[in-house]
Formats: C-alpha cells, sequence, structure tokens
C-alpha cells in the first residue's frame, strides 16, 4: 500500500488515495492522483495513466515506424524499437489488466514508416490481445501518416473525446483546456531535470499536471523530449526507474 501524499490546496488533491480493498491493487511504482471530480488514477513508471475503475489504461506518442522513416531517409538508428515498444505494452497489460487501452495520439509516425514490415509485428500483437478495446485518438502525425489498417480493430476518433459519458474527463492529443472538464494529452513528451549536490543533471521524462490538464510523457523508445519550462502553477511527477515520484518545485 502506498503512502499517502500531501500536496498544495491550490493543486489537485492527491492527499489519501490509496488503493482501496475492492478495487485493484495498484501496479508497483506507481504514484496516485485525484482529479477534482473525483476519479481516481495511477501514473505508471510505464509513462502511462491507470484508470482503474474503467479498467482503462492511457498512453501517449508511441510513434510506431519512426526509426524505419529515419532509416529511410539514411539515418543509422536502432532496430528493433518497434518490438521494445510493443513489448512494454504487454508489460503493461500485464501489469494492470487494462480491458481498454486509449492511445493519446500519434500512433504513427510518418506515411514511409507505415510499411508491411511494421504490421506483420503489429497485426499478430493485435491478435494476442483480442479481448482489450483499443482506441486511438488521432494525433498530428497521425493526420500525415493516416489511419491504422482496419485489421488491427482499432477505434478512431478525433480530440477531444470523453472516453465515459457523464465523467468530466476528455481524451486529447494536443494539450488544452476545456472549461470544467480535465484533459488527458500527450504530444509534448515532457521531461523533467533534477540537479544534484555535485553540479550534475539527470533529465528524466514525466508527467506535467497544471489545473485541468495532465500531459503524459512519450510511450515510445524513440521520440524525442522536450525540456519546456513548466507553467508557475505546474506540478512534476518524474519517472524513475521502476517508480513515479513528484517533483518538488522550484
Amino acid at each position: 500500500m502506498m503512502r499517502p501524499v500531501t500536496t498544495h490546496a491550490a493543486v489537485i488533491p492527491t492527499a489519501g488515495l490509496v488503493a482501496s480493498p475492492a478495487a485493484p491493487e495498484a501496479p508497483a511504482g506507481a504514484h496516485p492522483m485525484a482529479l477534482p471530480c473525483g476519479t481516481a488514477l495511477w501514473l505508471l513508471p510505464q509513462r502511462a495513466v491507470w484508470w482503474p475503475a474503467e479498467s482503462m489504461v492511457l498512453v501517449a506518442d508511441v510513434h510506431f515506424g519512426k526509426a524505419a522513416t529515419f532509416r529511410r531517409a539514411g539515418q543509422p538508428v536502432p532496430h528493433g524499437t518497434t518490438g521494445d515498444n510493443l513489448a512494454r505494452l504487454d508489460a503493461l497489460l500485464r501489469a494492470t489488466g487494462a480491458r481498454h487501452l486509449v492511445f493519446l495520439g500519434d500512433f504513427l509516425h510518418a506515411r514511409t514508416g507505415a510499411a508491411d514490415a511494421l504490421w506483420q509485428q503489429l497485426q499478430p500483437w493485435r491478435e494476442q490481445h483480442g479481448a482489450v478495446h483499443m482506441t486511438l485518438v488521432r494525433g498530428n502525425h497521425d493526420a500525415h501518416a493516416g489511419d491504422p489498417p482496419a485489421a488491427l480493430g482499432i477505434a478512431l476518433v478525433n480530440e477531444p473525446w470523453a472516453p465515459v459519458q457523464g465523467v468530466p474527463m476528455l481524451a486529447c492529443h494536443h494539450p488544452q483546456k476545456a472549461g470544467g472538464a480535465t484533459v488527458l494529452a500527450g504530444h509534448l513528451h515532457p521531461t523533467v531535470t533534477l540537479r544534484g549536490m555535485a553540479r550534475d543533471r539527470l533529465r528524466l521524462p514525466c508527467f506535467d499536471w497544471s489545473p485541468g490538464l495532465l500531459v503524459l510523457p512519450a510511450f515510445g523508445a524513440f521520440t524525442g523530449t522536450s525540456s519546456l519550462p513548466p507553467a508557475p502553477d505546474a506540478l512534476r511527477f518524474a519517472v524513475a526507474a521502476d517508480r513515479v515520484c513528484r517533483v518538488p518545485p522550484g
């Protein structure tokens, strides 16, 4: 059981949010978060958000086919990134037992990367998880790369999309504010830089929260990152190896 987390009254309440006996146990290393509407989420070290009440897990910016796109342009980038992404998605689904996987945009990187070799890897993976409903909220890269093949059985929606009617939470790709609803988004690939006593620095992917908006770190194994300064009212939760830690302000 995780220790309650205290936080500033002006930001999202996380104090006292723990897994109850009636709910699935929190995956190892997860950080609890309660949205203003009372919805309980977990921030996962797998760079994903787990919504246990809906058996739903959300990831952003997988960018399938990105390495292949670079190789087609003559860039010496590594092979195996698709296999790594799929293995990590497998582990995520095992850890949560999710019945619904939501991609918050940029499932594909570019049309040039959407080749037969990619579908030959994705199709058997999708068949292995035939009982899991999957939804893609189209992102900017998806608009250029095109939709994944219908054979993958992934539902396609545009942002903003309400995963559950009656719950004021919206799934998007682009960060945005939406009145009284909380938006979960990607696109920015946020990171945080931690500074040590010996003037050393460590840059880690992070979840970025400001009132009404939670931006997820990029899930993809071969994606860039952003070090944009946080908003004055932001909280950041660093993904440090096998756990998610709240980063002290300042």
